[in-house]
């Protein structure tokens, strides 16, 4: 029997909706002379679903309001040891949602092998997330359908949760952040900050600017961006992806593709939300699929490029009435519910982005997009039974940490232009864009190479000619997914065939020529070696 102590982390999963967002004075002070009284922690080797290698699981103790030291929190700090020894700053890595559980983040480890080499990866698990005492009002690996009985729930957890509502914030998680990194002995770190995650790291370089050395920030969502408002994103990346598929030779065949989406939303009837097959039996879902479920499985399938592949195909045959494809695209998120720990996630959203956004807001951004209010409505009625007073960001000073940012040109929550446009106050900034890519790059191509790069030698410029080898996915051409390009003629080979017959090769045997053209398979719209 293994007697090796294993973790069961929640399972990696793509952040739903945004991978997002003070605290009380007394948090953050007490939370500070904790982590200096503390004795050093002490670790657990430890496993985790997802990565080959030993970890190192700590549970170390952050401050509360109360006095007695029974109430103190424990997080869940994850640690990948530096293979080689350590020479290099520790990088933390900070989840979305908000409300993803940092300790989710354990596969994206394997893109990073090359980071781990010589520094610690750092995964803290944020007070009322993943294993530091997830706040979850007991969604779990399913979420109601219908946002009448999902609102309910979440008012019973709030009446039922006392003060706890009103204490979990963004000041809380910085501080607890910070409490770690002293408790561990490290000088200075650099943060990787994912979707909600660069908010959190952004703040982190506010108020802690001398712990800091650099920022790596994929999916930006600066401190000044109300990204709630994500319907225009979400409506730019499947323009981007309506543009990708006419130029590929097999999606331009799904001509319509486009307007039978929107004919789809427009018409959604009861009797296909309650005949929509389940993507796990094919039999129909126990529970109507209702309008807002399907657009939001189309903006949440923009996030991967892969599953956005499928879209075109997926909604020309549902167009048709086999709603197979679009089902399986549905089946294909699964995952992600009771990924975010729901009372964390309205905690802060509610307090720090709903609280400045207003109707018109709402119809400004809504206006013209496929999904329209759907996505934030949810966040709206939401907000109406969780009630915590408004948590505004001080406007951000100017820092001049080194700071990487990456972005995906067809991200439908944090699209490029907030990094370009809301980031000014950091003058010591580069930035990569995968074109076509979606939320969150950093695993793709040769981006892992260029993080490396950027944290071992942060005041170099980067040579990111490599970000333009990167490119979508095949598209979907049948139930069986691409299809193969007939072969086609290399004009390299056919040169050299001409080169060889004037210099004399006119009288050998034909196949002996045929043998040296080098044939080739391409997949349309797939990535090149």
């Amino acid at each position: 029997m293994d007697s090796r102590k294993r973790l069961i982390p929640h399972r990696l999963r793509y952040s739903l909706g945004i991978t997002l967002f003070a605290g009380l004075f007394g948090v953050g002070a007490m939370a500070e002379q904790g982590a200096a009284e503390m004795a050093a922690p002490v670790s657990e080797t430890c496993y985790a679903d997802g990565w080959s290698e030993s970890l190192r699981c700590y549970r170390i103790p952050v401050g509360t309001d109360s006095a007695n030291a029974d109430d103190l929190v424990k997080l869940s700090v994850l640690v990948a040891p530096a293979v080689n020894g350590g020479q290099h700053e520790p990088l933390y890595l900070l989840a979305g949602g908000p409300g993803q559980a940092a300790s989710d983040l354990v596969r994206l480890l394997n893109p990073l092998r090359k980071l781990n080499r010589g520094r610690d990866i750092v995964m803290v698990d944020r007070r009322g997330g993943g294993r530091s005492d997830a706040f979850d009002c007991g969604f779990g690996a399913e979420i109601p359908n219908n946002i009448e009985l999902m609102t309910a729930q979440l008012a019973a957890c709030y009446i039922n949760a006392g003060e706890r509502p009103l204490t979990i914030n963004s000041r809380q998680t910085v501080e607890d952040l910070e409490s770690v990194r002293r408790a561990l002995g490290h000088e200075r770190i650099s943060l990787w900050g994912g979707s909600w995650g660069t908010r959190t790291a952004l703040l982190y370089q506010q108020w802690y600017p001398d712990a800091l050395q650099s920022l790596v920030l994929d999916g930006v969502a600066p401190i000044d961006t109300k990204v709630f408002l994500a319907a225009s994103a979400a409506e730019s990346a499947l323009q981007e992806l309506e543009q990708a598929c006419s130029e590929d030779p097999v999606c331009a065949g799904f001509v319509n593709w486009r307007s039978q989406l929107d004919n789809l939303l427009a018409n959604w009837s009861h009797a296909q939300a309650s005949n929509f097959p389940d993507p796990f039996t094919g039999r129909p879902a126990e529970e109507p699929v209702e309008t807002w479920m399907l657009a939001g499985a189309v903006r949440t399938a923009l996030y991967d490029p892969a599953a956005a592949a499928q879209l075109p195909y997926a909604v020309s045959e549902a167009s048709r009435g086999n709603y197979a494809p679009l089902s399986g695209i549905l089946g294909l998120f699964a995952d992600m519910e009771g990924a975010m720990s729901l009372g964390l996630t309205y905690s802060v959203a509610c307090a720090e982005e709903m609280n400045r956004i207003d109707a018109a807001d709402i119809d400004r951004d809504a206006d013209d997009t496929f999904i329209g209010d759907m996505f934030i409505r949810i966040f709206v009625e939401g907000c109406k039974v969780w009630p915590v007073p408004p948590r505004p960001y001080d406007a951000p000073e100017p820092r001049d940490h080194p700071v990487l940012l990456i972005s995906g040109s067809a991200d439908p929550i944090t699209p490029p232009k907030y990094a370009n446009e809301q980031l000014a106050y950091l003058p010591n900034q580069q930035h990569l864009i995968v074109r076509g890519g979606g939320h969150i790059n950093s695993p793709r191509g040769c981006v892992p190479d260029l993080i490396l790069q950027f944290l071992d030698q942060p005041d170099a410029t980067l040579d990111d000619g490599c970000i333009a080898d990167i490119r979508r996915p095949p598209f979907a051409a049948g139930a069986f997914g691409p299809a193969l390009m007939p072969e086609q003629a290399i004009p390299e080979a056919d040169s050299l065939l001409a080169q060889e017959h004037s210099a004399g090769g006119a009288g050998e045997n034909p196949e002996k020529l045929e043998q040296r053209a080098i044939p080739t398979e391409e997949v349309a719209g797939g990535d090149q070696p």
